[in-house]
């Protein structure tokens, strides 16, 4: 899911966007994977539900008022004042709204409904924000000065702005589901938020945000950032603690009979790193010539074949490249198949299995892998960057995986295992983690420059997947995963129940779409699988669909499988 376009109105330095930027990749997506909003998306949220929100959120608007009026006393500025007095003119006319549907939904507006634990969790920290009761603020109980209490107003608008933000969000992420249903029952309550009137004051308040934002030290604007995160996450508690009797697709840890197998197989390189790691291994044996090298005495010879080595190196990686784009090229079906045709993209794919395995041959001749010093390639693996995301989704795996019925491997063409063991060690990942991938030979400490070749090819890792599947309980009944970014994923992805795509590969596009695949993004998919559950469907997902789903981040992956926090 992408961040919302109209947040982009606010200037590109403001304060108010930063925040959303920095709040919304990850709270954003883990609110929309809700229950509660994936069910009311599809339209088949069920009436107690929805009413026990509307009822909930009545307390939110009631908190949202009296907070606005707070802040419009602490302000001293009649424009900024003026500001508050119309978003907090907004807010009373969504509360006579709500009085309105309410009724219309059957409940007495005048009936007290106490707030549930997540909505008073929220509320109590805006007023609190309100009053000045702000964890780190420096300054004394009484608000004497003008600036003091501009400071407690600039607070208390940075702890409502996300809110704002979020549902203007959110309204316009669900929009796009109206059309496809003209009766959508919660159609009057998405047109609310995706109204240009919402929108309107959304940005009104990121503009008086910036504004009151101004004057701000450095530590007091990272105050109203923690105060805008705060806000965030009790926001995606708030929508996670809605109450939702029904079978549901997402979190898919609640979608699964508790006698289910999960297993979660990903990708390494480019899936879960930044960078690919045979680029990186090839310049740890660099620098490992370099440094073995060296002995205090100007030595041409050695620079010579440092630099030969790097030569090489580059040579191997653009004859990589080239041939690597012949080969798509071959195993293309001369037009786009209308349907999923696995066979015929198998037999294309073994092309790119002799092309890899030639590849890695070539490697291992030149000798480029020679001489590299484990320790080295663990302190490398240390380093390596991680998607932002990954490190989140793993630890909540490792963390809590004894108690889940769930399993998880990584399949990888990486040379060296140990680079990958290094890389989710080091952010305590490793717990748990399943790794299948080539190894170095090694004579002591030092890499002989051969790899112990185990997974070369979009075949070998298919093959693997089918191994781990079949070797699971065959008396349970189990789902899988599979995520990955290339082309050399795309039999896991296919024979997997669920196949995610991240990154943004054009090869895997190409090469799936001429062979009658379909990718679609992941959160409308999810909302068109739980239109079509029952109680009595068992799965909605399966292998061999045909239908990939791709996905903006890690985020996204996270919130799908595992849920929020607060789930």
């Amino acid at each position: 899911m992408a961040s919302s376009s109209s947040a982009a109105v606010v200037a590109e330095g403001s304060a108010a966007r930063r925040f959303w930027i920095a709040a919304s990749t990850r709270e954003a997506a883990f609110a929309a994977y809700t229950p509660f909003l994936l069910s009311l998306a599809a339209g088949n949220l069920r009436l107690d539900a929805f009413r026990h929100y509307i009822a909930q959120d009545a307390h939110f608007l009631h908190a949202f008022a009296r907070a606005y009026e707070m802040a419009e006393d602490c302000a001293d500025d009649d424009d900024d004042r003026a500001t508050i007095a119309a978003l907090r003119k907004a807010i009373l006319q969504e509360l006579s709204l709500h009085a309105s549907v309410l009724k219309e939904w059957g409940v007495d507006p005048t009936k007290e409904i106490p707030p549930s634990a997540a909505t008073a969790k929220y509320t109590d920290f805006l007023l609190a924000t309100a009053a000045g009761k702000v964890d780190g603020a420096k300054g004394s109980d009484k608000m004497v000065t003008p600036f003091e209490k501009t400071k407690i107003a600039a607070y208390t608008v940075g702890a409502m702005t996300p809110c704002m933000r979020l549902y203007a969000y959110l309204g316009k992420e669900l929009t796009v589901f109206l059309k496809h249903d003209q009766n959508h029952p919660y159609k009057k309550w998405i047109n609310t938020y995706a109204s240009s009137d919402f929108e309107g004051n959304a940005l009104q308040i990121e503009e008086l945000l910036d504004k009151l934002s101004i004057s701000l030290t450095g530590e007091e604007l990272e105050i109203i950032a923690k105060l805008y995160q705060q806000a965030m996450k009790l926001e995606v508690e708030f929508f996670s603690a809605q109450l939702v009797d029904q079978p549901v697709v997402a979190p898919l840890l609640r979608y699964c009979d508790p006698k289910y197998k999960l297993l979660v197989f990903s990708d390494f390189d480019l899936t879960c790193t930044v960078v690919d790691s045979s680029a990186i291994l090839a310049e740890i044996a660099i620098l490992s010539f370099q440094k073995t090298s060296q002995s205090g005495i100007d030595n041409t010879l050695d620079r010579m074949k440092s630099a030969d080595l790097r030569n090489s190196w580059n040579m191997l990686s653009k004859q990589y490249m080239e041939e690597y784009e012949e080969c798509m090229e071959r195993l293309l079906p001369p037009e786009e198949l209308k349907s999923l045709d696995y066979d015929q993209l198998y037999k294309g794919l073994e092309m790119l299995a002799e092309f890899e395995k030639l590849a890695n041959s070539r490697v291992v001749d030149s000798g480029v892998l020679r001489g590299m010093n484990l320790e080295d390639i663990r302190k490398a693996g240390e380093r390596l960057i991680l998607q932002d995301g990954v490190k989140s989704f793993f630890q909540k795996i490792g963390k809590t995986r004894e108690s889940l019925n769930l399993d998880i491997h990584i399949l990888s063409y990486c040379w060296c295992a140990e680079l990958i063991r290094s890389a989710f060690s080091s952010v305590g990942c490793l717990n748990g983690l399943n790794i299948h991938s080539n190894e170095f030979a090694f004579e002591g400490s030092v890499s002989t420059g051969q790899i112990d070749r185990k997974m070369q090819s979009p075949l070998d890792k298919v093959e693997k997947f089918k191994s781990i599947k079949s070797g699971t309980d065959s008396t349970a009944p189990s789902l899988s995963v599979y995520i990955g970014d290339s082309v050399g994923d795309l039999l896991c992805l296919l024979e997997a129940d669920i196949g995610i795509v991240v990154g943004s590969s054009t090869s895997l596009r190409r090469v799936g779409k001429q062979f009658g695949v379909s990718f679609v993004p992941l959160f409308p998919g999810l909302v068109e699988k739980q239109r079509q559950l029952t109680e009595q469907e068992k799965s909605t997902f399966k292998a061999r669909s045909g239908v990939l789903y791709t996905v903006s981040s890690w985020s996204e992956i996270h919130a799908f499988i595992l849920g929020s926090d607060f789930s």
